[in-house]
């Protein structure tokens, strides 16, 4: 596939997802990072009608997008603290057969996460590359954003997780030191085995806590954010916002108390031009 393709494959994919579950009548709608993002504003901006529909980004580069548009953007930290967010929309390095989600190729994994917890549903859109049966089988590492002072107290207990060598993400300037976030902090990339679903555990593939080698999404992700020095992880996993509603409403409670970290939907544009989509529900 040539780089034109993948390209379209993306608009394709954004103009779907975009034309299925954004509403001009949205008061508030969150815009991730990334390549396929910019073809989700060209969509929304061709199907806004309400200028009063403001726009959460998760970074700096998100934020021109919606600005480029001519649209309204609105920092996170000014959203009312009672407010969800109709619907967010964001990209993602890879996808496994449950919905579960690596993100944070861009650096931006910690707002990413802040939007797609805020919102009532997440909506996902990429590419063909991103969809695979478990996370870690093309894209070869987690991100994790750590505090500066934090490096080498994280670096050693990612290794004692299973870790081979995880590394700090050097910026565009290897001499300019690493790579900084939007929140001044560094970016770990960890690899690890590819990893288990919550179906494979279930299954009898593995424990998924590590101890043979092999860890389940979750569990994993919530290992690494237990490291002193982690601001947050690139792993978005658990309750989709759906499922968090229902467990509000249920007075069962999630762990941010608002949405979920996983899509509802994923929008994946194909090779052959076509989009395809996987649900929540899908098996």
């Amino acid at each position: 596939m040539t780089d034109h393709s993948i390209e379209e494959a993306k608009r394709q994919a954004a103009i779907r997802a975009v034309e299925d579950h954004f509403s001009p009548e949205a008061t508030y709608v969150g815009i991730g990072s990334g390549t396929t993002i910019i073809y989700v504003v060209e969509a929304i901006k061709e199907r806004s009608t309400n200028p009063h529909i403001r726009f959460v980004p998760t970074g700096y580069q998100s934020r021109q997008v919606i600005v480029r548009a001519g649209l309204t953007p609105i920092a996170f930290d000014s959203l009312p603290e009672d407010t969800m967010l109709d619907v967010a929309f964001d990209g993602a390095d890879e996808v496994d057969e449950e919905l579960n989600c690596i993100k944070g190729g861009g650096a931006c994994l910690f707002q990413e996460k802040l939007v797609a917890e805020r919102a009532r549903k997440f909506i996902c859109v990429a590419d063909y590359r991103k969809d695979q049966p478990r996370l870690l089988t093309n894209w070869p590492t987690i991100p994790i954003e750590v505090a500066p002072i934090s490096i080498y107290t994280v670096l050693h207990s990612l290794r004692l997780l299973g870790s081979p060598n995880p590394q700090v993400r050097d910026g565009l300037l290897v001499k300019a030191g690493p790579l900084k976030t939007d929140q001044d902090f560094f970016i770990i990339d960890a690899p690890f085995p590819s990893l288990l679903t919550s179906s494979d555990v279930a299954s009898g593939l593995g424990a998924g806590d590590g101890t043979d080698g092999k860890w389940q999404v979750e569990t994993l992700s919530k290992e690494i954010k237990l490291i002193t020095g982690v601001l947050e992880v690139g792993l978005f996993c658990g309750m989709d916002g759906v499922q968090a509603e229902k467990a509000r409403n249920g007075g069962l409670g999630t762990g941010s108390g608002l949405g979920g970290q996983k899509p509802v939907a994923v929008y994946f544009g194909m090779q052959d031009g076509t989009v395809k989509v996987r649900t929540s529900t899908a098996k």
